[in-house]
């Protein structure tokens, strides 16, 4: 009898309920990104944006939420269509996604000129469709607009004018800041980037995330103790450095 050498089908990925993703919220980054190199799932030079973004909207901003990606352009006129507010055949695709969702604009025009790849009336649209924060590798403009509407924004900077600014294509993998991004990725971001987390091990994220803060937490305090010396900072790293845990 001829065997079957063929492999089962993987196990659908079970999503995150949003109590799994608030307790994410309560860490920082840094924190979720040292938690994720426990688990080996990657190399610990991936998954996260190289330096140049900044919270336009508010330095102490947080924004956790599945990608909705899109390529922009501000450069040139479109070829066809028109400007990013007449276009709505993305309104559909973008409910496939699971909530809460983060747009991700990729600016194409790289570092040329152009303008801003979003403004007060493209967030609200975004923000109408479940959109909780946005995050770009362009400019945006309408500082004050963007913070009345309370959607956090993640940009390399400011600028006056939108210029031609249109989208190319929606729901293809785009890339920010050297951060390669499918749409449904699970995203997360602050004051110190942004950061791809893997569906797949959220839920045991924040254990381990508090486990390595509060070995971090010993070294600092034996630092800053006045019984410091040599040999206590040694046991303290020692306990530290055995159960994996890496700042």
């Amino acid at each position: 009898m001829k065997q079957d050498h063929s492999e089962a089908p993987a196990a659908p990925v079970q999503m995150p309920t949003q109590e799994q993703l608030d307790e994410i919220l309560r860490f920082d980054t840094c924190a979720i990104s040292n938690a994720i190199e426990c688990f080996n799932v990657r190399l610990r030079n991936e998954g996260f944006t190289s330096p140049g973004l900044s919270c336009i909207t508010g330095a102490d901003e947080r924004i956790l939420g599945y990608a909705a990606t899109f390529r922009v352009r501000s450069s040139d006129p479109p070829v066809t269509g028109g400007r990013f507010a007449d276009r709505s055949d993305w309104w559909s695709t973008i409910e496939f996604l699971p909530r809460p969702r983060i747009a991700v604009f990729e600016n194409i025009n790289g570092e040329a000129g152009g303008g801003a790849c979003t403004g007060e009336v493209h967030v609200a649209i975004l923000k109408a469709f479940g959109c909780k924060g946005l995050i770009t590798d362009g400019m945006v403009r309408d500082l004050p607009g963007l913070r009345r509407l309370g959607l956090p924004v993640f940009a390399k900077s400011l600028t006056v004018s939108h210029s031609y600014l249109h989208i190319i294509d929606f729901g293809t993998p785009v890339e920010i800041m050297g951060l390669e991004v499918h749409p449904g990725d699970l995203l997360y971001a602050d004051c110190h980037g942004v950061l791809n987390i893997p569906i797949e091990i959220v839920a045991e994220l924040p254990a381990v995330a508090e486990r390595i803060l509060r070995e971090d937490k010993a070294i600092i305090e034996i630092c800053q103790s006045p019984d410091f010396s040599p040999t206590t900072l040694l046991n303290v790293l020692s306990k530290h450095n055995a159960s994996g845990s890496k700042s």
